[in-house]
């Protein structure tokens, strides 16, 4: 993948952050409409066309619910190959050292998140993500900074932000971190330097962390993973190795919840 997705701005499902699929999806259930008027007349000789119009006119939401459809059965179908892909490929999701990660290392339950720091539903659902780590002490968590909204520039805010994040998990610093950073409005390199100062990471230190080519490894790393593995945009969650088609953190927990019960 040479592009990346467009930022997600609402947080509902796998595809529901995604601009370009949801329009299309729209424009598509506009379309099958527009298809049934036009047909109609020829299928039933009379004025049925203008019936369905009316119809549609006093009930607009029958488009909203085609749209909801499609973009369900999108959200299924992308979760489903995703999860074609994991299963043939596991390493795709081993545990890697190098990402920061926080609970039981032999928790039954690993959640697993790709995210960037920029995204707009990446920042909408970290404090509910920072609530289920509280709730659930026994899941092991896994964060995977995935910088894909700065295009492949590895001078962009967003990598700048993950090495930022990962220079202060070396420093123990990681979660007070990551939860400044998302509450971050206007990220800038600026600003992730001030919230690296003001959680008490060594600048020095860090800067050093920052520049070390391994940093670099471990974002194409992620990178390829993301990527061999079919993810359209972020954040994408995995409970025990399974694509969630959502990306509320109500449907999260409750496939926690499943995967304890299991």
């Amino acid at each position: 993948m040479n592009d990346a997705p467009e930022p997600r701005t609402e947080a509902t499902s796998m595809g529901g952050f995604l601009s370009g699929p949801r329009a299309s999806l729209a424009a598509l259930g506009v379309s099958i409409v527009a298809l049934v008027l036009a047909a109609a007349p020829y299928a039933t000789g009379g004025n049925f066309d203008q019936r369905v119009r009316s119809y549609l006119l006093q009930h607009p939401e029958l488009l909203q619910e085609m749209s909801n459809a499609l973009q369900t059965n999108a959200d299924k179908a992308l979760a489903d190959e995703i999860n074609r892909r994991a299963a043939a490929s596991p390493a795709l999701l081993a545990a890697d050292a190098r990402d920061p990660s926080f609970g039981p290392a032999d928790a039954k339950v690993t959640v697993i998140e790709f995210f960037d720091f920029r995204c707009p539903g990446c920042k909408v659902t970290a404090p509910e993500v920072l609530r289920l780590m509280q709730a659930h002490p026994d899941v092991r968590f896994v964060f995977k900074d995935w910088p894909i909204l700065d295009r492949g520039a590895p001078d962009g805010v967003s990598h700048y932000a993950a090495r930022a994040a990962q220079a202060a998990h070396d420093q123990g610093k990681y979660l007070p971190v990551f939860r400044a950073i998302m509450a971050e409005p206007d990220l800038s390199n600026e600003a992730v330097d001030r919230i690296l100062a003001e959680n008490g990471v060594a600048l020095p230190a860090a800067r050093a962390a920052m520049s070390d080519p391994a940093m670099v490894r471990h974002l194409t790393d992620t990178h390829t993973a993301a990527t061999s593995l079919g993810l359209q945009g972020t954040p994408t969650f995995f409970i025990n190795g399974k694509a969630s088609p959502s990306i509320q953190p109500s449907a999260i927990d409750t496939a926690i919840r499943a995967a304890k019960a299991g």
